[in-house]
């Protein structure tokens, strides 16, 4: 079966957008998200070129030399046929940037392989407009990621709307944040799907991600997705597991995913925050349909970015 990783964290240095007492709380926030695992052995079966003692130093040696082509590899070993990540400003919020023209080139350079969507500051208004054009006529990129609580800005803030305006005229879609945020020093309430929902009746032709599955708004998240044709969840940053366990909340979205919106649900690993093969296997061993499960790991998004053969 061919798989679409929708969500991974390319193995790239960040760059600090300011020395604020946020940017610094969100550095270590990210570090010990991604880097606090414990299952050591997990992250390291999915591939021979993760070498040291824990996931960490493992991501940390795949950006010497060429990230890209380290990348490609541990794509090959577990077993994902494309991978979906994003550049990212946040810097009038004192938070992070990954430049659209560094993810780019990544793309560039594998275009089979790579999906790889725009960030731009809405902060900066009309240039950054401007810049997330150029990302996608100019270097080819394939939508825009937002993350409102990185942002301080709600996904129905009309500051947003030129952007999604553009969106729509390059029919690419918008991938938003939308679930629990655990900096501590956001609010949640940033990642309601009431505020995607909104911007979905605003913008109906707008193929809109929720990305991370909407907990623990799921029932608000699964409804949204229902009513709206160009809507769709992206379930990671979770152990697939906890979908089927009882009474973890999730159990709105195994049951619609498997029926009314299986054609909704796109699936990402959230590497380096989860190890993708176990999370594959956890996938398959969800009580869905056959076909449910390949549309989850592929022909949903497949379809939406128009890779289907």
């Amino acid at each position: 079966m061919k798989i679409i990783d929708c969500r991974i964290v390319p193995p790239f240095k960040l760059q600090a957008a300011s020395q604020s007492a946020d940017a610094a709380h969100d550095a270590r926030m990210y570090g010990e998200m991604y880097f606090g695992q414990a299952d050591t052995e997990a992250f390291m079966a999915d591939s021979p070129i993760l070498k040291g003692k824990n996931i960490q130093e493992a991501a940390v040696a795949l950006m010497e030399k060429d990230p890209a082509e380290n990348l490609v590899r541990l794509l090959d070993d577990t077993g994902i046929s494309r991978a979906l990540f994003c550049g990212f400003d946040t810097s009038s919020v004192g938070g992070r940037v990954m430049p659209n023209e560094q993810v780019a080139e990544m793309q560039n350079k594998y275009p089979d392989r790579f999906i790889v969507l725009a960030g731009v500051d809405p902060y900066k208004g009309t240039p950054a407009v401007r810049q997330l054009e150029y990302a996608l006529k100019e270097l080819g990129l394939k939508g825009m990621r937002i993350a409102p609580f990185e942002l301080k800005m709600y996904p129905n803030d009309k500051r947003l709307y030129p952007f999604y305006e553009k969106l729509v005229e390059y029919d690419v879609p918008l991938d938003s944040h939308a679930s629990v945020n655990f900096t501590q020093s956001r609010l949640m309430d940033f990642a309601h799907p009431k505020y995607l929902d909104e911007v979905a009746c605003d913008f109906p032709d707008l193929k809109i991600i929720a990305d991370h599955g909407g907990w623990p708004w799921i029932d608000e998240m699964v409804a949204t997705a229902w009513r709206h044709y160009n809507f769709y969840i992206c379930v990671s940053a979770i152990r697939m597991k906890y979908l089927s366990t009882p009474d973890s909340g999730w159990g709105m979205l195994v049951h619609y995913g498997n029926t009314v919106i299986q054609d909704k649900i796109v699936w990402g690993s959230t590497w380096p925050y989860l190890p993708i093969k176990r999370q594959i296997e956890e996938t398959l061993q969800l009580p869905l349909k056959d076909e449910v499960k390949e549309k989850w790991l592929y022909r949903n998004a497949a379809r939406l970015f128009g890779f289907e053969d």
